[in-house]
């Protein structure tokens, strides 16, 4: 019950920036600036350090030609740049540069942007903001991840409940280890081999390059799956030394707990909490709550199996597993507290960013869990109870010794043993099958929420969106306005964006751009533009825009009233057709 306010008090307090996912501050040349001289290079500025790959940059000409430029590399050895040298003639015109690059928390992320020398010119190279990403490629990558989650959470968690809830039968939990080492080592192995097409957005087949894993064993993610890897097989020789006994000392518990640990710390050195804010105490609490999901789902998986294979399995394995689940989900809402904190570092991106409403999600179904986890542990305190309750009628039969204890002369009567132990026994095998049924229901929806928790891990979080949002319109100064108008004119279309800078009443400039249905700047004969404030009956005011070779523009337009304006935009693309399209669009005092 305390966790809803604990979540509302540490969304609303303050903290310094920090992201995880780099987000773009800048670029120099700035997007969409004319030059009037050629630049040397091209720089941009990330919210965090980024890692560089060979095609970090594609520059293009206006006529779409491939401009050769130097290697990538960090501006002045700043992490948190990346930089290319241009030639020294580039010629006039408008050019196009895409880059990608792998953010400190090992998710790729790509964008591009365009820059003009003398004017802006047409240009059929595509603009394209979002990721260029094979699409197989990210998926296959993705499943493995979710993969070594789940196998992860089955290898540690089975683990623990042998160690820690010791079942009478141990041998019915060596497939369920055995199945998580494997998979987990297969998922692994797996995601070494796409690491590096998922970072270039490449096709599957150059994951087979002579080049392609040793690249990736230099990078940060991929010296992690490569300790993975050596943690595995340290553990796979220490569960053989250990297979047979059902009893552990302190030093095998500690050796066990020190592998889990360094599993746990593959997965939290190259995600989220290895960027950003206190990284270390993110780190921790990344540990932590990797650990205690991975004892609560993958032991609940372990006590289903012995629930099933082992039905004479008594009420003790299934108390102690009770106290183990109740001080992970303890661990798991600190920690999922503040990490939902450090993601997120506002109210408003709980419901305002993507992120946000994955951990919403997640949000709903751990409380769905938990009460999964309510109906098994008032199954767990019925089958103690009943166990108590059958074992003392059998404590006042049995002396000290364990001799049959005799309250009278005679002898005991026919009805003394009765049918009393078997109805017990009934009631037993009653209460275990609602508990596996209770179990059933948390494992499946634990493995919904281990689901729900990759995708978080790869998410922008909200605190890094918000910062990339404030650093693309600076607080206090007004922000461009922006409105993209699509038209279709017979079976030709396009769209028409036009920037009213600064958007404010009185004088504005306007650029308007005309792209082609292939993302292209495309040319028109003509272009007009006019606006009308329909609730001051005031226009229309023509904002006799020229074609300035590239674009269409003016620097006179004068809006003198604060309101919503309509937009009239037509388009002329031959002599006899033409489209008109409107658009409402906010000035601001």
């Amino acid at each position: 019950m305390l966790l809803a306010p604990l979540l509302f008090l540490l969304l609303l307090g303050t903290a310094s920036t920090a992201s995880a996912h780099a987000a773009l501050e800048s670029t120099d040349p700035a997007d969409g600036s004319v030059l009037k001289s050629a630049p040397r290079t091209v720089t941009l500025t990330f919210s965090e350090s980024v890692a560089l790959l060979d095609d970090s940059f594609r520059v293009y000409d206006p006529d779409n030609r491939r401009v050769s430029t130097s290697s990538a590399h960090h501006a002045k050895g700043a992490g948190d740049t990346a930089s290319v040298t241009l030639p020294g003639k580039l010629g006039t015109g408008t050019f196009t540069v895409a880059w990608r690059v792998v953010s400190a928390d090992s998710h790729p992320v790509s964008g591009a942007f365009t820059f003009s020398i003398g004017k802006p010119s047409a240009t059929t190279t595509p603009v394209a903001t979002a990721p260029t990403e094979d699409p197989l490629t990210g998926t296959l990558y993705d499943m493995a991840r979710y993969v070594a989650y789940i196998a992860a959470a089955l290898l540690i968690g089975t683990a623990a409940f042998l160690a820690l809830c010791r079942p009478p039968d141990p041998t019915v939990l060596d497939k369920p280890i055995r199945t998580g080492w494997w998979t987990l080592l297969a998922a692994t192995l797996a995601l070494l081999l796409l690491r590096s097409p998922y970072e270039a957005g490449t096709a599957l087949t150059t994951a087979f390059e002579p080049s392609a894993i040793p690249k990736t064993l230099t990078t940060r993610p991929g010296e992690a799956l490569a300790a993975r890897v050596v943690l595995l097989a340290a553990t796979a020789v220490f569960l053989l030394r250990l297979r047979g006994r059902d009893r552990f000392g302190r030093l095998t518990t500690a050796t066990g707990t020190a592998l889990a640990i360094g599993l746990a710390l593959t997965w939290a050195s190259a995600e989220h909490a290895s960027a950003g804010i206190q990284v270390p105490v993110a780190m921790t609490s990344t540990v932590l709550h990797l650990l205690a999901m991975s004892v609560w789902l993958g032991g609940l998986t372990a006590l289903l199996t012995t629930l099933y294979r082992s039905p004479s399995l008594d009420a003790a394995p299934v108390a102690r597993f009770s106290r183990l689940a109740f001080t992970s989900v303890t661990v798991l809402v600190v920690t999922g507290i503040y990490q939902s904190w450090r993601g997120l570092g506002s109210w408003n991106a709980l419901t305002g960013t993507s992120y946000g409403r994955i951990l919403l999600v997640k949000l709903g179904a751990v409380v769905l869990l938990l009460a999964a986890a309510g109906w098994s542990r008032q199954w767990t305190n019925r089958l103690t109870g009943a166990e108590v309750r059958l074992r003392v009628p059998e404590l006042v039969r049995t002396g000290a010794d364990g001799a049959p204890a005799s309250t009278g002369d005679g002898p005991p009567s026919a009805g003394d043993g009765g049918t009393a132990p078997e109805a017990a026994d009934d009631s037993q095998d009653r209460l275990r099958r609602g508990l596996r049924r209770s179990v059933l229901v948390e494992v499946a929806v634990g493995v919904a929420v281990l689901v729900v928790t990759t995708l978080l891990t790869n998410t922008l979080p909200g605190r890094a969106a918000a910062d990339a949002q404030q650093t693309a319109t600076p607080a206090g100064i007004p922000a461009a306005s922006v409105t993209t108008v699509p038209f279709r004119v017979g079976d030709a279309g396009g769209k028409v964006q036009i920037t009213l800078d600064p958007g404010r009443v009185g004088e504005n400039s306007v650029e308007a751009v005309v792209y082609g249905p292939d993302g292209g700047f495309a040319t028109v004969p003509e272009l007009r533009l006019s606006f009308t404030l329909p609730a001051q009956k005031i226009g229309p005011l023509d904002a006799g825009i020229k074609d300035e070779g590239g674009y269409w523009g003016t620097n006179s337009l004068n809006l003198p009233i604060a309101g919503t304006w309509t937009m009239k935009v037509t388009v002329r693309t031959s002599d006899v057709d033409q489209v008109s399209v409107s658009r409402d669009v906010r000035i601001v005092r």
